[in-house]
C-alpha cells in the first residue's frame, strides 16, 4: 500500500489517509529534512538564498504540509487510533524542531545569508525572524542547558496535547436526556429540534442536551427552569477538572501546573525573568509593563459602567422575576430577559433571517466589493467529513489567490469553538507555485430537518471573524512561507484582519447582503435593524471586564510564576476577579481547567492579543465610517497594506501606513459604547 501522505502533490487526500501511515511518513521526512540539512551544510562554503536558504524552506514545506491534515484530522474527527499516531509524532516533531533551532552552524550560515546586500525586504525581515527563533530556541546555551531545553519543550508539547484532549473528553462524555419537554420549557424551537435530532443520532428517545456549544448555550439562556441551568452550567464550568459530576477523570489540574512550571523553566533557560517577557519577544508591545498598563487603564474605563450594568440586572430580576440572589447560571438567561424588555430582540428571532444560504454568499459578496475578488465553489475535493465544502479565490485577471475548506457545524469528536489552520501557505519562486490554502472550522447549529442551518447574529460574527484570518493567509503576496500569510505576523496583530471582519456584520448596507429570511427571502425589516444596533452594545462593558479578566489573569500566572509556591492559579484569578470583574462564579467554577487558548492554544500571555488588535481593528474600521464601508479606496489600501503584505514588515509599520498614523484607542469605546 502506498502512503498517501508522502505521494502527497496537491491538495490533502483526505478519503485516503489511515493513522498506521502518520508515523512512518513523519519519520520517512524527518530523516530526509535532516540529510538535506546536513549536506547543505556540508557542501555549500557561500550560503545564500536560492542556494542554501530556499532548499531548506521546500524541505520544511513539504513536512508542514504532510503534518498539517494529520493535526487537522485530529481535531475535526478525532478517535483512538488517530490520537494515538499523533501523540507518538509528538515528541520526534519537537525533538526535530529544538534540534533545527539549537544547530549552531546552521545558524552562523544563517547569519552569513542575513549579511548578503541583495536581499529583498521580506527575505530581510525573514531573516531577522529566523535569527530571533535561533535565540529563542536556546541556540546560544551550553550543551547541558540545550538539552534540557529540549526535554521541556518535548514535555510542554505532550501536556499541551493532553490539556486539549482531556477537555474534548470531558465534554463528550456528559449528555442529559429529557423525556419531559416541560422540562425544556423557554427553550426555542430550533434549541429542542437540535436536541430532538441528537437524541436521535444516538438512538434515543426524546430530547438529547450535551456540553457542545450550540445545545449548552440554548439552555443558559432561555431555559425557564433554573435546576436545569445550574445543571449544564455546573458541567460546563468543571469540565476536566476536580469538581463537578466526572471529578478527578479528566483532571487538568496537574497538566496546568506542569505546564506553568516548564514554560517558566524555559524562559529563564533563555535569560527571561519569566514566560510573560519571553512571550513578548515576537508582539507589538514593547513589554510586560506596557501590556498590564494597557489592560488596567482599559479594566478601569469599564468597571463602573460594568458595575451599573450589573445593577440594572440585579434590579430588573428582581423587581420583575423575584429572584432576589442572581446566580451564575442565571447572569445569561435574565440578560435575555433584559434585553428582550429595553430593546425587544433576541438571537433566537434573527435566526431567521440568517439561513446559511443567504449568509455564505453574502459573505463572499461582501468581501468581493472590498477587495475585487472572486469566490466559487469547487466539486469533487476530498475531504474530511461530507458536511464540508470547498471554495477558491480568484482575483479580477482570474488568478487563482487562494483556497479554503469550511467546516461549519459542531458534531461529537470535534474540538469545540471556532478557528482558522494552514494546510498549505503561499510558496513562490523558481522551483516552486503553491498557493495558499486553508481550514476554516466552526461549531455552528446544524440544519435540522430540511431547512438549511439558520445562523444566530454571534455566529455570523464568528465567520467573518475566521473568515478574515483566512483572507489574511490567502490573499498574501508575499512569496516566502515564514513570512507570507498570518506567519511572521506579531500575534497582537494577528487578529486585527478578523476582529475588522466583524464590523460589517452591524453594518445595514452589508446586512442586505448576508441576510434573508429563510421562508420569504425578505432582508431584515428596518425596524428589526433597529433593535438589532440598539442592543450592539447592550452588557458591553460586563463582556469587556470579562475579557481583561481572562486577559490579566492569563498575563499574571505566567509574569509571577514562583517555582517555590507553583501556579496559584486560583489565588491569582480571585485577585484579578477582585480587580476588574464584577460578577463572582460559585467557588468550584474551574474556569481555567477549560481554557484551552493558554494551555493548549497560542495565547499563553498573550491572550491580552484579541483586546490589543481589537484597538487596531476599530481604528482601522474608522477610515470606513469616515470614507464609506464598501469604499474601493479604502478597501484597496486595506488589501495592499495589510493583508497582501503578511509578516514581511513591522505590525506597527504596516498600520501606519494604512492608517497614516499609530492607533488610537478611542474608537475601540466608541464601538463598544463605552464612555469611561
Amino acid at each position: 500500500m502506498t502512503n498517501a501522505l508522502l505521494d502527497m502533490t496537491g491538495l490533502p487526500p483526505f478519503s485516503r489517509i489511515e493513522p498506521p501511515m502518520v508515523e512512518p511518513a513523519i519519520d520517512t521526512l524527518l530523516q530526509e529534512n535532516r540529510q538535506t540539512m546536513e549536506s547543505l551544510l556540508s557542501t555549500i562554503s557561500d550560503p545564500g538564498w536560492h542556494n542554501f536558504v530556499e532548499p531548506l524552506e521546500i524541505a520544511e514545506d513539504r513536512l508542514s504540509r504532510t503534518w498539517s491534515p494529520v493535526s487537522h484530522m485530529n481535531s475535526v474527527v478525532n478517535h483512538d487510533e488517530l490520537r494515538e499516531v499523533y501523540n507518538a509524532c509528538l515528541p520526534k516533531l519537537s525533538d526535530y524542531a529544538t534540534e533545527v533551532g539549537q544547530n549552531s552552524r546552521l545558524c552562523e550560515a544563517y547569519k552569513k545569508v542575513a549579511e548578503q546586500q541583495d536581499l529583498d525586504n521580506a527575505q530581510k525581515k525573514m531573516l531577522e525572524n529566523t535569527l530571533l527563533e535561533f535565540r529563542l530556541s536556546g541556540v546560544d546555551l551550553p550543551e547541558d542547558k540545550k538539552q534540557r531545553f529540549k526535554e521541556i519543550s518535548q514535555s510542554l508539547s505532550k501536556l499541551t496535547t493532553k490539556f486539549e484532549e482531556n477537555l474534548l473528553d470531558a465534554t463528550n462524555a456528559w449528555s442529559k436526556l429529557i423525556t419531559d419537554p416541560e422540562q425544556l420549557a423557554g427553550l426555542p424551537e430550533s434549541a429542542m429540534a437540535l436536541a430532538k435530532q441528537t437524541a436521535e443520532q444516538r438512538e434515543q428517545q426524546g430530547w438529547l442536551l450535551t456540553l457542545e456549544f450550540p445545545s449548552y448555550f440554548p439552555v443558559m439562556t432561555y431555559a425557564d427552569q433554573r435546576e436545569l441551568r445550574r445543571e449544564l452550567y455546573e458541567a460546563y464550568a468543571t469540565r476536566a477538572s476536580d469538581c463537578g459530576p466526572h471529578a478527578g477523570q479528566w483532571d487538568n489540574s496537574e497538566v496546568m501546573e506542569q505546564i506553568l512550571a516548564l514554560r517558566h523553566e524555559q524562559a529563564q533557560l533563555l535569560g527571561y525573568d519569566n514566560y510573560a517577557e519571553r512571550s513578548l519577544a515576537r508582539k507589538m508591545a514593547r513589554n510586560t509593563e506596557e501590556v498590564m498598563s494597557f489592560l488596567t487603564d482599559l479594566a478601569q474605563r469599564s468597571k463602573a459602567q460594568a458595575e451599573r450594568e450589573l445593577a440594572d440586572l440585579t434590579q430588573f430580576a428582581s423587581e420583575n422575576y423575584g429572584i432576589d440572589q442572581l446566580e451564575a447560571w442565571d447572569i445569561g438567561y435574565y440578560s435575555e430577559k433584559l434585553r428582550q424588555h429595553r430593546h425587544a430582540i433576541s438571537q433566537e428571532e434573527l435566526k431567521p433571517y440568517f439561513p446559511e444560504t443567504r449568509v455564505i454568499p453574502g459573505m463572499f459578496a461582501v468581501v468581493e466589493r472590498l477587495y475585487g475578488i472572486r469566490i466559487q465553489s469547487v466539486e469533487g475535493v476530498d475531504t474530511w467529513h461530507p458536511d464540508v465544502r470547498f471554495y477558491e479565490i480568484r482575483d479580477k485577471q482570474n488568478q487563482l489567490r487562494g483556497q479554503f475548506y469550511l467546516d461549519l457545524y459542531a458534531r461529537p469528536k470535534k474540538r469545540g469553538g471556532a478557528w482558522m489552520d494552514e494546510c498549505a501557505t503561499r510558496f513562490f519562486s523558481d522551483s516552486v507555485d503553491q498557493v495558499p490554502v486553508a481550514y476554516l472550522t466552526c461549531n455552528f447549529s446544524p440544519p435540522v430537518g430540511d431547512q438549511p442551518a439558520l445562523f444566530t447574529h454571534d455566529e455570523v460574527e464568528t465567520l467573518f471573524h475566521e473568515f478574515g484570518h483566512g483572507l489574511h493567509h490567502m490573499l498574501t503576496r508575499i512569496d516566502y512561507p515564514s513570512v507570507a500569510g498570518i506567519n511572521g505576523v506579531a500575534w497582537d496583530a494577528v487578529e486585527l484582519p478578523s476582529q475588522f471582519m466583524e464590523n460589517w456584520c452591524w453594518e445595514q448596507q452589508a446586512l442586505e447582503l448576508i441576510s434573508g429570511h429563510v421562508e420569504s427571502g425578505e432582508p431584515i425589516p428596518d425596524e428589526l435593524y433597529q433593535r438589532l444596533h440598539g442592543a450592539k452594545n447592550f452588557q458591553s462593558a460586563m463582556q469587556m471586564v470579562r475579557q481583561l479578566e481572562f486577559s490579566i489573569f492569563d498575563f499574571r500566572i505566567h509574569q509571577e510564576y514562583d517555582p517555590e509556591q507553583g501556579g496559584r492559579i486560583y489565588q491569582i484569578l480571585d485577585q484579578v476577579r477582585e480587580q476588574v470583574s464584577v460578577i463572582s462564579p460559585p467557588s468550584w467554577n474551574r474556569f481555567p481547567h477549560g481554557f484551552s487558548h493558554i494551555f493548549a492554544g497560542g495565547y499563553a500571555a498573550g491572550y491580552y492579543s484579541y483586546k490589543w488588535a481589537e484597538v487596531l481593528s476599530a481604528d482601522a474600521f474608522s477610515r470606513f465610517e469616515e470614507q464609506g464601508i464598501f469604499s474601493q479606496e479604502a478597501g484597496q489600501a486595506f488589501l495592499q497594506e495589510i493583508l497582501e503584505q503578511g509578516g514581511s514588515k513591522d505590525a506597527m509599520e504596516l498600520f501606519v501606513a494604512f492608517r497614516g498614523r499609530e492607533p488610537q484607542i478611542e474608537p475601540l469605546l466608541r464601538h463598544s459604547g463605552i464612555s469611561g
